[in-house]
């Protein structure tokens, strides 16, 4: 470590995620045929009338800075009403935030509740980024191991034994990438219980929400009691539900005191999300809905597909996910196996080897705090998926 240089930002860890999905891209660019499952992004386009807002505010000469830094009233005003009608959420304009993708809006979050030495609780398997961000201000990542008895999802009991007098603040993500788990409303209720007595916050990223199947019902945090409402930042943006990643548009809603702090932090930083793409979010939350359903049923009958080829893959065992666009399969069984001199000792040797291999791009399990897993995303064609699923299914039959 650079003793000249930031501490913090030295010990922040490198996205595994992207890290991948710049290998497959640099194949890709030699000419190599690969299909990444790697990356998180929907691979539909952006619905037209969003596409035509955006038209429109460029066309208007919407390109100059905008006010407040916490977002365009048009656009808090639409988030607001996002709340009230889909989450019974009430909140005013002073308890809203937009910025620049829902990871911009749980990295003010952080360091608008975390001070240097205090911990925030972190539940396995997490997104590569929650661990890596409390790291920004000085913040500890406390990390707890779910078990799949329980889903993969953190009960009351290990929450409770995980706090200390430095505990800040619970992460809970739901639906989880990368496990598809949805928390139901009694599991929210009995840790809710735990948040309260500890007198801690909430930080709740629910950018999968829109995403959910098999009749499971997405309940934030917020929505439990006012109590948890007043403790409880709840993280949305436009890029999972709309096919808008690129536009990087996030929102949260909270309590003020935190929300205030966050939009001082982006006026000191981003001054303001882009121009834009606020108006063509305006354009997403307050217009036509049907394409969220089309694009919902389309990853279901993916989800379906993916889980029934996995399982049927000798030594795999994967779970049918509630939630978001992620297969998570445990791939355990390949570890100490072998191919001529190459050996497969964790999640990491086993995603190489099935990128040299099979030319297909999978994220292992150990960045997402979990090792028997692999990530896998569903988020583009059928035909892709099930080419990439023959190839595993070549690869894998070829470690003894």
């Amino acid at each position: 470590m650079n003793e000249r240089l930031s501490a913090y930002i030295q010990a922040v860890a490198p996205s595994p995620t992207m890290a991948i999905t710049a290998k497959a891209n640099a194949l890709r660019r030699e000419g190599v045929d690969v299909i990444t499952l790697s990356a998180g992004e929907p691979d539909f386009d952006t619905p037209e009338h969003i596409k035509d807002a955006a038209k429109r505010a460029l066309d208007e000469g919407f390109t100059k800075y905008t006010s407040p830094p916490s977002g365009i009233l048009e656009l808090k005003e639409a988030v607001c009403a996002k709340f009230d009608g889909d989450n019974g959420l009430a909140y005013g304009i002073d308890e809203v935030v937009i910025n620049n993708g829902a990871k911009h809006c749980l990295a003010l979050a952080v360091a608008a509740v975390i001070n240097p030495g205090e911990e925030m609780i972190i539940p396995t398997p997490y997104w590569v980024t929650f661990t890596e961000q409390p790291k920004l201000v000085g913040g500890v990542s406390v990390i707890v191991e779910t078990k799949p008895e329980n889903g993969l999802k953190l009960t009351a009991d290990q929450l409770r034994a995980a706090i200390t007098p430095k505990t800040r603040m619970v992460l809970l993500n739901s639906p989880s990438n990368p496990s598809g788990a949805v928390y139901t409303r009694k599991e929210m209720e009995a840790l809710g219980e735990v948040i309260l007595e500890n007198d801690l916050y909430v930080l709740g990223d629910e950018i999968y929400e829109k995403l959910i199947y098999d009749g499971a019902c997405h309940v934030s945090m917020a929505q439990v009691s006012p109590e948890l409402k007043a403790r409880t930042i709840v993280v949305n943006g436009v890029s999972k539900t709309y096919a808008m990643t690129g536009w990087r548009i996030g929102y949260a809603a909270g309590p003020e005191e935190v929300i205030a702090l966050m939009d001082k932090a982006q006026s000191q930083t981003i001054s303001h999300p882009s121009s834009i793409s606020q108006k063509a979010a305006v354009a997403a939350l307050n217009g036509p809905q049907d394409m969220v359903e089309t694009m919902r049923v389309e990853y279901d009958k993916r989800r379906r597909f993916m889980v029934e080829r996995l399982n049927g893959l000798y030594g795999v065992q994967c779970d049918l996910p509630l939630g978001a666009f992620y297969v998570y399969p445990d791939v355990s069984s390949y570890f100490g196996r072998r191919v001529d001199d190459r050996s497969i000792e964790n999640s990491s040797d086993l995603c190489d080897y099935l990128l040299d291999e099979a030319r297909v791009a999978c994220v292992p399990g150990v960045g997402f705090g979990t090792e028997p897993h692999l990530r896998m995303s569903y988020a583009t064609s059928m035909e892709n998926l099930a080419q990439a699923m023959d190839r595993l299914t070549e690869a894998l039959g070829k470690l003894v």
